[in-house]
């Protein structure tokens, strides 16, 4: 009996295992990796610091922010559309320029040949008599008069030259940094977290692993637990809470106002690790490819 393994060399297959194996240590080909618990944020967590929220705020699609963050990322992206903008109009007055100084060129040129023409009148019959036969059998460009035009591009002067690049006009919208949907200062939305009463823990809120609880049925706050914030008032309440007791008579159960479907934000979570509960839970890292 042969011996069967992975690292067995001695089949004629070429096998998944190997393949991974020699992609690998060669460093060709897409590396991909599970995520699990640890490498995904918590629902809690800011999407751009991944810390603990201390001032929460959330987006009409449910990404959850610390406002301080979220703030300065739309200073940031004004200060930025501002610097395209002066450099755009930069350009375009430079256009303008060599523009107009193109048309004056050109309309001195014309009055130049026009001159010219004046000064030298010649019949035809005399021009063509002083013109002479190349002696040559071989047709020279430079006896021509084109030794302008051939690209001499050993000379320093006659190489070409780069353009520049052309700037595109910024656009002055600003993007949600995980969606990519239009995002305004005024949508963001404050949220309440409900904090764990539990008198006997006495850690800090970061070092606490159940922090947060739904503000109705007081149930623990988890990445695996379904989450939505209510609009007018910022309270978090789990997905059950809503399906159960909420969406019978659309009735805020902490202050009474009526709520409509557009008040109920639901939350986008971290993720746990597991299928069932995201959707993208592999990473993956491009690399060079390997082309026969």
């Amino acid at each position: 009996m042969t011996r069967h393994a992975r690292n067995c060399t001695a089949g004629a297959v070429y096998t998944y295992h190997e393949k991974k194996k020699d992609a690998a240590n060669s460093g060709f080909g897409t590396t991909s990796r599970r995520i699990g618990k640890d490498s995904v944020k918590s629902f809690d967590c800011c999407s751009l610091t991944l810390q603990p929220c201390r001032n929460p705020v959330i987006t009409k699609d449910g990404y959850l922010f610390d406002k301080e963050a979220i703030l300065t990322y739309i200073i940031s992206k004004k200060n930025e559309y501002s610097r395209k903008m002066k450099e755009y109009e930069k350009q375009v007055k430079q256009d303008e320029e060599e523009e107009t100084a193109k048309a004056n060129a050109e309309q001195q040129k014309k009055l130049d040949k026009f001159i010219s023409t004046e000064k030298n009148i010649v019949s035809s019959k005399a021009v063509k008599a002083n013109e002479q036969p190349s002696t040559s059998g071989a047709i020279s460009n430079v006896s021509l008069g084109k030794r302008k035009e051939l690209p001499s591009f050993w000379v320093p002067s006659q190489t070409p030259a780069a353009k520049v690049s052309r700037i595109e006009k910024p656009d002055s919208k600003i993007y949600c940094p995980v969606s990519n949907k239009l995002l305004k200062a005024k949508d963001l939305i404050d949220v309440k977290f409900t904090l764990v009463k539990d008198p006997s823990d006495k850690k800090s809120l970061i070092a606490k692993e159940n922090r947060y609880m739904c503000a109705v049925t007081h149930d623990i706050l988890s990445n695996s637990v379904p989450c939505a914030v209510l609009k007018p008032t910022g309270d978090v309440v789990t997905m059950e809470c809503i399906e159960k007791i909420i969406k019978k008579d659309m009735i805020h159960p902490l202050t009474n106002e009526k709520l409509s479907e557009s008040d109920i934000i639901p939350l986008q979570r971290g993720g746990t690790g597991f299928a069932t509960t995201n959707e993208k839970l592999e990473a993956k890292e491009q690399k060079p490819c390997l082309q026969v």
